[in-house]
């Protein structure tokens, strides 16, 4: 191995992923001198390479299959679809791949380098950046950004070296169509990924430790996706626990601890989906006076200045929520306040989304926080049954809810379950951001027929009645 290059930069960005390459380019845009290291296999992050993008490409493709399943009611007959594997994991790809492209055309035309290797603090002022091409190089920076993102949580237990037991990453590689899966975990990424095999013809098993799907998200928001997967996987168990994971050439055997369920079931495959853990380990935090809080997240102030004032902290390496977008907000904030603008997160709407089918989205206060933080508030729900669209659309589970502040009709908070929700969700975020109260939703002119219209009758029914629902007046 040769021994090891030194360099200077204005600023260097650890990591590559929807922290990572904003921050990169809006501090290129500003007119320093930008140098990203990146390990990845591209420019993206887990996100663009292996999370967000190429989860939402199967999505959409599970979302089709069901939709030609569920045109029988209107009397449209489809016949059972032949899946092409190999034809699907490169449209998958190629989406991949044309994205991540584009990102290093944009950091090209903002003369933003990308240096290919594993950055590690030498101290407080220096990187030294592994290469892929087995040599050393130390970049020495007036200021950095750290945003290293997280991985896949898995306990020791599940640790077996068999890769017939995944995480997102594994799951997403489309080995095979497993006869039965198994999904370790209720949340998002579990839920999404089951949607993806179940619509390939996997028999879908989900085991969740807490007494319901999506712990922390709304239950109102839940309860119609919770009908609809009840339909599509073979069994969703709560209060449930996976005890040990055996290997075997017949299967994966799990060990099951729950009321009502069989203790031992044998599965082809296994998704281990409980979370992510962010990634702090072998950075050289340790060089620096960076500082850790409980959960391993870098600790930082409004401005995602560390203990080290001229090194930032962004992504899910700076704490929950652990969200792309989240990241890029705060990438645009580190880089003002190192340009010595005006820049603090102070956001106060960060929209959570869950693609599943349908989706469920919200932002700003749910109820339980609004009842955890003993705020006077006025709930507003709309179901969908009620609106025109969702019935052209044969998808009436939906609802729009709506939390406002029961004394000036600030919108506080939206949850909205239904297909597009994700997309909806918008609207909500700009109310809750913008400090909009019912009125100026209510009477903000919506295209007719739109599910979007649901956002308005909510907020409607408020201080009135909406159009297209009545309830009685309390006397």
């Amino acid at each position: 191995m040769s021994g090891s290059a030194t360099r200077e930069t204005d600023i260097v960005v650890i990591g590559g992923g929807p922290g990572g390459y904003p921050a990169a380019f809006e501090a290129a845009d500003k007119g320093y001198k930008v140098i990203m290291v990146n390990d990845d296999v591209a420019p993206g992050g887990v996100c663009l390479n292996r999370g967000c993008i190429p989860s939402k490409a199967l999505l959409h493709v599970a979302k089709l299959i069901n939709e030609t399943k569920e045109s029988a009611e209107w009397g449209i007959s489809f016949q059972k679809p032949e899946i092409n594997l190999d034809q699907l994991r490169d449209f998958k790809n190629r989406v991949v791949t044309q994205l991540t492209g584009g990102i290093g055309q944009l950091a090209g035309a903002r003369n933003v380098e990308i240096l290919k290797g594993f950055g590690r603090f030498k101290d407080a002022n220096s990187v030294e950046v592994s290469k892929q091409d087995g040599t050393k190089e130390t970049i020495q920076f007036k200021y950095a950004i750290v945003a290293t993102g997280s991985s896949p949580a898995v306990p020791p237990v599940f640790d077996l070296d068999d890769d017939r037991i995944m995480d997102s990453t594994g799951a997403l590689e489309l080995a095979d169509i497993p006869k039965k899966l198994l999904v370790v975990g209720g949340g998002y990424i579990g839920l999404e990924m089951g949607s993806v095999y179940a619509a390939l013809g996997s028999e879908v098993t989900v085991v969740e430790m807490t007494g319901g799907l999506l712990p922390g998200a709304d239950r109102d928001l839940v309860r119609p996706l919770q009908k609809r997967l009840t339909e599509s996987f073979a069994a969703i168990h709560l209060n449930t626990k996976v005890e040990k994971l055996t290997p075997a050439d017949k299967g994966i055997t799990a060990d099951l601890s729950g009321e009502g369920v069989e203790p031992q079931q044998v599965f082809d495959r296994v998704l281990i989906s409980i979370g992510r853990r962010p990634n702090n380990k072998g950075i050289g935090l340790e060089n620096t006076k960076l500082e850790l809080d409980e959960r391993g997240f870098i600790k930082h102030d409004a401005q995602q200045r560390t203990a080290e004032t001229h090194i930032y902290a962004i992504g899910d390496i700076a704490g929950e929520p652990m969200l792309a977008h989240k990241a890029t907000r705060e990438a645009k904030v580190a880089i003002e306040s190192i340009a010595g603008e005006f820049g603090e997160f102070d956001n106060i709407a960060i929209p959570a989304v869950v693609f599943t089918d349908p989706e469920i989205a919200w932002c700003g206060v749910t109820e339980l926080e609004a009842k955890d933080q003993g705020l006077d508030v006025e709930i507003t729900r709309f179901p969908w049954a009620a609106s025109g669209r969702a019935q052209t659309l044969g998808r009436t589970e939906g609802m729009t809810k709506m939390i406002f502040d029961k004394k000036t009709g600030r919108v506080l908070g939206v949850g909205i379950v239904g297909p597009g929700a994700g997309e909806l969700i918008a609207e909500g975020v700009l109310a809750v951001e913008m400090g909009a109260v019912a009125e100026d939703v209510a009477e903000s002119i919506h295209a007719h027929p739109t599910l979007s219209e649901t956002l308005m009758e909510a907020a409607e029914s408020f201080s009135g009645q909406a159009t297209h629902m009545y309830k009685p007046k309390r006397k």
